[in-house]
């Protein structure tokens, strides 16, 4: 692969990485009702309102699945898979691009989860209780709320200590192995 095949794959991928997360953050946070009065939601909302108002048009909400969002990320999936492929020489076939979308998008969840909650954990570490308004720490509350609020009654606090994030971790990797092992 030459230099400007390589520089054209590192782009795509990076434009279109960069932005399936900034949507699949949108959906997580309207899925969690997030306060979207948060300046990181605010930034969220602002790339990804163009879009998804022309979406909503022809695809509604269905109960709180925002379905434009869904749409969205499996488009821009797609085409970063078939923009990758082309850029290689390859044509894939639409069923296996398909599947390789779907793949992604649930691996990526899984990693946002588990940056989400290592985050959160490192601020409440630097940032102990009394410490201000952090926007970034309020956001992952509401995000990883429910992650956490199942296992956080699963698992007591030991002492002071809040264990419930580890084994969050351990099971989104577990999680992670067996989406990979079974989808490829």
């Amino acid at each position: 692969m030459g230099a400007g095949t390589q520089i054209g794959q590192f782009l795509v991928n990076a434009v279109f990485s960069f932005y399936i997360i900034i949507v699949l953050l949108r959906f997580l946070l309207a899925l969690v009702r997030a306060d979207f009065y948060n300046p990181i939601s605010q930034f969220v909302v602002t790339l990804t309102n163009p879009p998804l108002r022309l979406l909503r048009r022809v695809i509604p909400p269905v109960g709180r699945v925002d379905s434009a969002s869904i749409l969205l990320l499996l488009v821009l999936q797609l085409a970063e898979i078939y923009l990758s492929a082309l850029l290689q020489g390859l044509y894939p076939p639409v069923a296996l691009v398909l599947l390789l979308a779907l793949r992604e998008l649930l691996v990526l969840l899984i990693y946002v989860y588990i940056g989400a909650i290592i985050v959160q954990a490192l601020i409440s570490w630097i940032t102990p209780m009394g410490g201000g308004y952090n926007p970034v720490a309020g956001m992952l509350d509401d995000l990883t709320a429910p992650v956490l609020r199942p296992i956080r009654q699963i698992v007591p606090l030991i002492g002071m200590v809040d264990l419930s994030p580890l084994v969050a971790l351990l099971l989104l990797n577990v999680l992670l192995i067996l989406i990979r092992s079974l989808l490829g």
